[in-house]
């Protein structure tokens, strides 16, 4: 199947493109590259690829796809805060238009990135299942809840939406981030000696390793169309849904020498949520998750101790995106725009779509 993945540079799309092209499939990529400069350790891809911001694609850019996996977008809640108008506009408004594009470049099946973060405040006492209510508390989740809203309304005979909710990921990328709570906690745990919580630990929040992320799009794309035409699915396992405090103690058990600390100035998180994975695995067959949260840490230790994981390394500004884009804005790299000051922006509009 020849698949174009949006956000093919990023933290997910640099496992998840391998992944596709291991598995057969012709895998191209579109990526504004705001990350560049943040590999972590030897990153090399092989694909053909557009380096080019998500809101200047024309429909030359969807032509000839069968399936489009839809990555790119800012990348998480503190980043969607950072200027919530400008989230709106590249995480929903552009999805959109990628979506409308592709339906009318006659692209298949259309895979969207989508988040647990939907659930948001949910309160954590219950089971939430797609069906469930949607309550986000930030710009990048609410972006979330708008894009599939408004692409199930594209839904026909000939174009197949899906939405994949992942949970919170963990586990190495070449585009490695440090601001999602596993990797975070084991890298505090492995450069301090703290479990570091800066919440008081008792919300819930399910986890998936990337590599399983990747493995529950490589199944949408082959699955029976009657199995995922304009269905959402929660991407994990329940057994990986943790109170983060939990998480915190498993960690201190990996790391040697390590043991929880929660700061003093600790807060309740609002995000709250426990999530029900059963549809994924009964209409998607060919999701088999093979990581869990013990197995993940450990790998996340073994690769922080082989490339030698500093404290500044880790609270520096290069995985953590926030600090990143900081960095870039301060150093005039790229425009409040978010768009590289030194490459030509030419947006191409086709039509009314």
């Amino acid at each position: 199947m020849k698949v174009l993945v949006t956000g093919h540079k990023g933290y997910i799309g640099a496992v998840m493109a391998a992944y596709l092209q291991n598995m057969g499939h012709q895998v191209h990529g579109l990526d504004s590259d705001l990350f560049r400069n943040c590999s972590y350790g030897i990153f090399k891809q092989h694909i053909p690829e557009k380096i080019k911001d998500l809101r200047d694609i024309n429909i030359r850019d969807v032509e000839g796809f069968d399936a489009v996996i839809h990555l790119a977008g800012l990348s998480n809640d503190v980043l969607g805060d950072l200027n919530p108008r400008l989230t709106y506009r590249i995480n929903f408004l552009s999805s959109i238009r990628l979506a409308r594009l592709a339906k009318h470049a006659g692209v298949s099946r259309f895979l969207f990135s989508s988040s647990c973060s939907n659930y948001g405040a949910s309160g954590g006492e219950h089971w939430l299942t797609e069906e469930s209510a949607f309550h986000p508390v930030t710009p990048y989740g609410e972006s979330k809840v708008m894009v599939e809203k408004e692409v199930a309304g594209m839904a026909d005979n000939n174009f197949h939406p899906v939405f994949l909710r992942n949970a919170t990921a963990y586990g190495v990328s070449p585009r490695h981030r440090f601001d999602l709570v596993l990797n975070n906690l084991v890298a505090w745990a492995y450069t301090t000696g703290k479990v570091y919580l800066k919440s008081d630990g008792t919300s819930w929040r399910p986890i998936v390793h990337i590599e399983d992320i990747s493995r529950a799009f490589a199944a949408a794309l082959t699955a029976p169309v009657e199995n995922i035409h304009n269905q959402a699915f929660n991407v994990g396992r329940n057994k990986d849904n943790y109170r983060i405090a939990d998480l915190a103690h498993m960690v201190a058990e990996i790391v040697p020498n390590s043991r929880v600390e929660i700061s003093s100035d600790h807060f309740p998180d609002a995000r709250n949520y426990k999530v029900d994975c059963s549809k994924i695995g009964k209409q998607l067959p060919g999701f088999e998750p093979v990581w869990n949260a013990r197995k993940g840490a450990e790998q996340l230790l073994e690769t922080y101790q082989r490339l030698r994981l500093s404290a500044g390394e880790f609270e520096g500004m290069r995985y953590q995106r926030i600090k990143h884009i900081k960095y870039l804005l301060q150093k005039g790299n790229i425009d409040q725009n978010l768009y590289w000051v030194h490459e030509t922006k030419k947006i191409v509009h086709d039509g009314n779509i």
